[in-house]
C-alpha cells in the first residue's frame, strides 16, 4: 500500500489526470496535466517544481562516519569538505552495483546520504566496527525539486541564502518562510537545479512559499513522467531499469559492475580498502568490462522508412519508455535498449543502451528492435556521446 506524500494537499489538489505511482511505497504524480510536455518543458526553459520526498535518506553521525562510509562505497568521502555533495554508488563484495545517490557532508562527523531503494539493513550491517550512528530519516524528511534556468531566481525570491555562492554540488542551510531548510545545488534533470529539503511536517508550508515566489518565473508543478524524459537527456541511468540492485536478483546477467552502467567515473580505486574494491581492481586488470552502457540515437530517416511501407507516419510513445528492447550488429544480438524517449528539445530520439564492449565506440552503427503494426523491424541508431543534454548553465555560477 502507498502512502501520501507530506506535499499530497497540494498536489492532489492540482492533479487534473489522476495518475499516480507507487515511488518507494509514497503516492507519486505521473503528470498534472494530459500533455506531460508542458512540464517537460518547464525543466527546459523555467522552473519545473517536483516532489522528490520518495527517495530513502540517512544520516550517518560519529567520530567514524567519513571512513565508514569511505570504506563502503567507490568514492573516498573523507576528502570531502562540510557543505559538499558527492555522487556515488556501493557494491557487494563481487564489484556489482547495488545502489547509487548522493553523499552530504552536513559537518565533520556528520553525513546525508539517499538512496533509490531501502538501504537501512545494508548500512546497519557494513557498521559494525565503526564508531556511527545510523538513522533512517526517508519518512521525517519531505524534498522538493527545482530545476530549470529560473530555479536559482524563485530560490533567492524565497530564501535567505546566497544562492550566487552557492556551487556546483553545494549545499547549505537557509530559512525559507520562516523554517529551516537545507538547499543543495543537485538534482535529476541535466540542468540548472536545486534541491531543497525541509521536516516532513513542514512541507505544505515550504510548498506554498515555493509557489508564492516561482510565479513570476515561470514555475510548473511537474510530475514523473516530465522527469524520466529530463533524465534520459541527462544520460542518468536509473535503478530497476537501466541496472539492478545485485542484491535483489538471482540472474547473474542482470548484477551490473559501476564500468558496465557508466559510473566509473565514481570508483576510486587508488586507495584504502572498500566493499567490492578487488573485484573491481580485477576486472580492470582483465581488460575491463565486456559489456558498457551508451547512448544511442535513433536513425529518424530510416524510422520514418519503416512506417512508409504502411503509408503511415512514424509513431512514438507519448513520454519516456523503459521497454527493454534488443540490440543488433550483423543481426547478432549484442546488447539491449533499457531507456528511450523523443526529446523535445534536441529533436532527436534518444536511447540509453547497454552493449558489447567492442561495438561501444562513438560513430558504431547498429540496430534497435521496433515494432510497426505488430511487425518486429530492425532501426538504425548510432552511438553517441553522452550526456545528449548538457547546458553550461548547470555548473556555472
Amino acid at each position: 500500500m502507498a502512502y501520501p506524500s507530506p506535499f499530497h494537499e497540494r498536489i492532489a489538489a492540482l492533479n487534473e489526470t489522476w495518475k499516480y505511482k507507487d515511488w518507494a511505497g509514497i503516492i507519486a504524480p505521473c503528470r498534472y496535466i494530459e500533455n506531460h510536455v508542458y512540464e517537460y518543458t518547464a525543466f527546459r526553459q523555467s522552473t519545473g517544481m517536483i516532489d522528490v520526498s520518495p527517495l530513502y535518506k540517512y544520516d550517518v553521525k560519529g567520530k567514524d562516519a567519513a571512513t565508514y562510509l569511505s570504506r563502503i562505497t567507490c568514492r573516498d568521502v573523507s576528502k570531502m569538505k562540510p557543505g559538499r555533495v558527492t555522487y556515488l554508488c556501493w557494491t557487494d563484495d563481487h564489484g556489482k552495483v547495488v545502489d547509487d545517490g548522493t553523499v552530504t557532508r552536513m559537518e565533520q562527523d556528520w553525513f546525508r546520504m539517499t538512496a533509490a531503494e531501502p538501504q537501512y539493513r545494508w548500512l546497519s550491517i557494513l557498521s559494525k566496527g565503526f564508531d556511527v550512528a545510523i538513522e533512517d530519516i526517508s519518512r521525517s524528511m519531505a524534498a522538493l525539486a527545482l530545476q530549470g534556468p529560473t530555479s536559482r531566481d524563485v530560490l533567492k525570491a524565497c530564501s535567505d541564502a546566497n544562492m550566487d555562492a552557492l556551487k556546483f554540488f553545494g549545499s547549505t542551510a537557509a530559512k525559507i518562510g520562516g523554517k529551516d531548510v537545507r538547499i543543495t545545488r543537485t538534482g535529476y534533470t541535466g540542468d540548472l537545479g536545486y534541491e531543497v529539503w525541509c521536516k516532513w511536517d513542514e512541507a505544505v508550508a515550504l510548498w506554498d512559499e515555493v509557489v508564492r515566489a516561482g510565479k513570476n518565473y515561470g514555475l510548473v508543478a511537474c510530475g514523473l513522467d516530465a522527469l524520466d524524459m529530463s533524465r534520459i537527456e541527462a544520460g542518468f541511468v536509473l535503478l530497476g531499469v537501466d541496472y539492478f540492485s545485485s542484491p535483489t536478483v538471482t540472474v547473474a546477467e542482470k548484477k551490473y559492475s559501476p564500468f558496465e552502467i557508466g559510473l566509473d567515473w565514481t570508483v576510486e580505486l587508488d586507495r584504502e580498502p572498500f566493499v567490492g574494491q578487488a573485484a573491481l581492481l580485477a576486472e580492470k586488470k582483465n581488460g575491463g568490462p565486456r559489456r558498457v552502457l551508451v547512448g544511442l540515437e535513433i536513425d529518424w530517416l530510416h524510422l520514418e522508412s519503416l512506417y512508409q511501407e504502411y503509408d503511415l507516419p512514424p509513431q512514438l510513445p507519448a513520454g519516456a519508455s523503459r521497454e527493454s528492447l534488443p540490440l543488433f550488429s550483423n543481426g547478432d544480438t549484442v546488447g539491449r535498449v533499457s531507456s528511450s524517449s523523443w526529446s523535445p528539445t534536441l529533436k532527436r530520439y534518444l536511447a540509453l543502451g547497454t552493449v558489447r564492449a567492442d561495438l561501444a565506440r562513438e560513430g558504431t552503427t547498429l540496430e534497435i528492435e521496433h515494432t510497426v503494426l505488430f511487425q518486429r523491424k530492425k532501426v538504425r541508431a548510432k552511438v553517441v556521446k553522452r550526456p545528449f543534454f548538457d547546458p553550461e548553465r548547470k555548473r556555472k555560477p
